[in-house]
């Protein structure tokens, strides 16, 4: 997620220079079909260019609310992630009881339900990044790590193993039915959470809308240049290409919201949330041995 408040014209470039070069070709390219071949027969119409880029205004307005709409569903889910993740540990070090174990057993079976809470948001974010991301296995015992090792879906194998922790408390009477239900909850909230996540991944966003937004934006440049250049000579070439530039901006900062979870400066930060959260877990534990938070890269943007 970019943390300045200006972008900085290099990763502008950065994000374009490919689509700049074809917008170049294409104006040179038009310029010289009119100059040789059309000025002699006839003069294109500059309603064309004129209805092109309304028609390209409202088509890439449109893409870039979807895809911000995709990138601020998928904030506010992970937002949602980091209270019900509070709220678990808060309720595992405020509601679970000693019941007959030990203080040893007691702060053991505390420590590993919240550290199963922590593994499973590295595991949930492993999945989303397509990452290979073996975090989430420091925050869970050798015979976890075993039972999960064959399963699919990590994250949602771990909150299985929370599921019957839970299950094994109510039944030694460390936490009452009321507490068992409320936090049966907490896991199922958790539950719709993953699963809205893996909607958002997993939806792709309509390939139509990208294929004609970038065909119209490449027309509109042409038709664009053919015309101004009755007017402007060669230099219609750079102010065909400095219309487009706009145009083509104008989109790419849209499309870069559309995969929220992507692993690029202007995704979801979720290396950032995921350690925000394991560092209040930690805290609440009173534990001593906290990770650093993660820190902007260039002082550009956070992952």
């Amino acid at each position: 997620m970019l943390i300045e408040p200006n972008i900085r014209l290099s990763r502008i470039l950065r994000n374009t220079w490919q689509v700049d070069i074809i917008m170049i070709i294409s104006c040179i390219a038009a310029y010289l079909v009119r100059t040789v071949l059309i000025r002699h027969h006839f003069e294109i119409p500059s309603i064309i260019p004129t209805v092109l880029g309304t028609a390209i205004a409202f088509f890439v307005g449109f893409n870039n609310n979807q895809a911000y709409d995709r990138w601020w569903e998928a904030r506010k889910i992970w937002g949602s992630l980091v209270n019900d993740s509070r709220s678990w540990a808060r309720s595992i070090i405020s509601y679970v009881s000693q019941g007959k174990a030990d203080d040893l057993q007691y702060a053991i079976v505390k420590k590993r339900l919240v550290y199963r809470q922590i593994a499973f948001l590295y595991a949930l974010k492993a999945r989303l990044r397509d990452a290979v991301d073996e975090t989430y296995s420091q925050y869970l015992e050798p015979h976890e790590k075993e039972e999960i090792k064959l399963q699919g879906n990590i994250a949602n194998a771990i909150l299985m193993q929370q599921s019957k922790a839970l299950q094994q408390l109510e039944k030694e009477g460390m936490i009452d039915s009321f507490r068992f239900i409320e936090m049966n909850q907490l896991l199922v909230k958790l539950c719709d959470a993953m699963g809205m996540t893996e909607r958002i991944k997993n939806t792709i966003y309509p390939t139509a809308y990208i294929y004609f937004t970038k065909a119209f934006i490449w027309l509109f440049v042409v038709s664009l240049t053919l015309v101004i250049s009755a007017f402007a000579g060669v230099w219609s070439i750079f102010l065909g290409w400095l219309v487009g530039f706009v145009y083509v901006s104008t989109q790419i900062n849209g499309m870069s919201l559309m995969n929220p979870f992507d692993n690029n400066s202007a995704a979801v930060p979720l290396n950032q949330i995921t350690r925000t959260i394991e560092i209040n877990l930690l805290e609440m534990l009173g534990e001593t041995n906290i990770p650093e938070p993660v820190k902007p890269i260039n002082n550009e943007y956070v992952l």
